[in-house]
């Protein structure tokens, strides 16, 4: 005993004298060296050579980050993805699967010119029963489209949505039908079952708003954790930007992960952040107005007025036209409660200082006074205010005409892309660490039992050799 405690404190005083030294040599104290040594080894200073080390692990983090966020929201990304890639097209869609109700003959005399407003909005108002109520209107988009007008009719236990379809150049009634009803699950038309899916997921209303907004703003950090991860830190960027030709599937699938989600990126941020902007404007704006001041159009009321008659849709429209009489109506918003407001977004107004051809005009349904102008032209108007007049634009694609709408239509697409490739790569890794733990664990046996032999064999040609634990 006596002899082991003398070899065992001989050890360690020769380790604590080598190590005084080195001390001595890089002009650090014991006190220094005894609280590095508590904190797990002896500390240094970061090396060039420890950095990509450091951004390695780092790295590691946040895949998997990245990893798990796209498990859990994949699934949600591929349905925006998908059910947006269609609804930028939802017009020419309808169209072409509804013919008779959605389009009409142009006449041959240009150039064309539509009935007035009020002989269309009565045309449509005769169609419907008595206690309907406008509460929506689409111009229509080119000279062969037909004129939409959207009512709510109140029923015994339900509020029921018809759309009347009325032909511009006569106001004739081409046709209607139910979009559906306030009980309903699934609208009944295919463009309206793959709106509701987008933006509410076919959850009540009061639900969805949370789930999706939570979700697409989770859907963006996934989005910046993945541009994180391709970065690539040994600078081989034609790697990182390329598929390899005639490589395995498993390498063809990680290559088409990693590509679809950097080509994509760009524009897949921006869609994003203007959807939940869209579904969760109350939380949004607030944060916007840290930075600038922001007015949102929907918030504006009417003022009720006793013994006022309000004024009509047509002459919300021609209240617009006086303050932009070169643009061209589209969206034309009805008031269905008493202090609701009208809204009149016209396109193609063509004016210098921006590049938005579309501004929307908001007005009292009393008196008519404009009480709100979503115009990112003026010269009046704020960054912020700017800022949120960009969203829809951004979002449907229609900022950048038809290339922007093919740009938004393909960053749809790759989503679904981006959630069956992350899941094979997954699967893919997941499989390969199975395979591998049996084979790791076979090895550590083998070298213990090694260990062991070898170590008996010493400890019988010389005991003493065993001690020599500090040299």
């Amino acid at each position: 005993m006596f002899l082991g405690g003398y070899v065992l404190f001989g050890r360690v005083g020769r380790f604590y004298c080598k190590t005084a030294l080195c001390l001595a040599l890089s002009g650090k104290t014991m006190e220094q060296f005894d609280h590095d040594l508590m904190l797990g080894g002896i500390a240094e200073k970061p090396s060039a050579k420890s950095r990509p080390l450091t951004m390695k692990i780092r790295r590691k983090w946040w895949l998997t980050l990245h990893l798990w966020m796209g498990l859990v929201l994949g699934l949600l990304l591929a349905i925006y993805g998908l059910t947006g890639s269609i609804l930028v097209f939802h017009d020419e869609i309808d169209e072409w699967l509804n013919p008779k109700l959605l389009t009409v003959m142009a006449p041959d005399d240009k150039p064309h010119r539509y009935k007035p407003l009020n002989e269309i909005y009565q045309a449509g108002q005769e169609a419907v029963p008595k206690q309907a109520v406008l509460s929506y209107s689409d111009y229509p988009r080119n000279d062969t489209a037909a004129f939409k007008l959207s009512f709510l009719v109140p029923t015994a236990n339900t509020m029921e949505n018809w759309e009347v379809y009325a032909n511009p150049y006569t106001a004739e009634i081409i046709g209607k039908r139910l979009l559906g009803s306030s009980d309903d699950l699934i609208p009944n038309t295919f463009i309206g079952f793959v709106f509701e899916l987008h933006y509410a997921l076919l959850l009540d209303h009061k639900i969805s708003r949370i789930v999706v907004g939570v979700s697409g703003s989770l859907l963006i950090i996934s989005v910046l954790t993945g541009l994180i991860v391709w970065w690539p830190l040994t600078g081989r960027w034609w790697q990182a930007l390329t598929i390899k030709r005639k490589a395995a599937f498993e390498r063809f699938n990680f290559d088409l992960h990693k590509t679809s989600g950097v080509y994509t990126a760009l524009i897949m941020v921006p869609v994003l952040f203007s959807g939940v902007y869209m579904v969760l404007p109350e939380n949004v704006v607030p944060v916007l107005e840290i930075f600038s001041p922001v007015t949102y159009r929907y918030w504006f009321t009417s003022t009720p007025t006793p013994n006022a008659t309000p004024i009509s849709m047509a002459d919300a429209v021609a209240i617009a036209e006086q303050h932009y009489p070169r643009g061209r109506p589209h969206w034309i918003y009805g008031t269905t409660e008493a202090t609701d407001t009208y809204t009149v977004c016209l396109n193609d107004v063509d004016r210098p200082g921006s590049w938005l051809q579309r501004v929307c005009v908001v007005m009292d349904r009393y008196s008519g006074k404009v009480l709100d102008i979503d115009d990112p032209a003026d010269v009046a108007a704020t960054a912020g205010e700017v800022f949120t007049h960009w969203q829809w634009p951004l979002h449907s694609g229609q900022a950048f005409g038809m290339t922007g709408r093919l740009l938004v239509f393909a960053t749809g697409l790759a989503c679904p892309a981006l959630f069956v490739t992350g899941v094979i790569r997954w699967l893919q890794k997941r499989r390969a660490a199975r395979k591998k733990m049996p084979a790791i664990g076979a090895g550590i046996k083998v070298q213990e039992i090694g260990r062991k032999a070898s170590s008996i064999a010493v400890y019988k040609r010389n005991p003493r050799r065993i001690l020599n634990f500090f040299d």
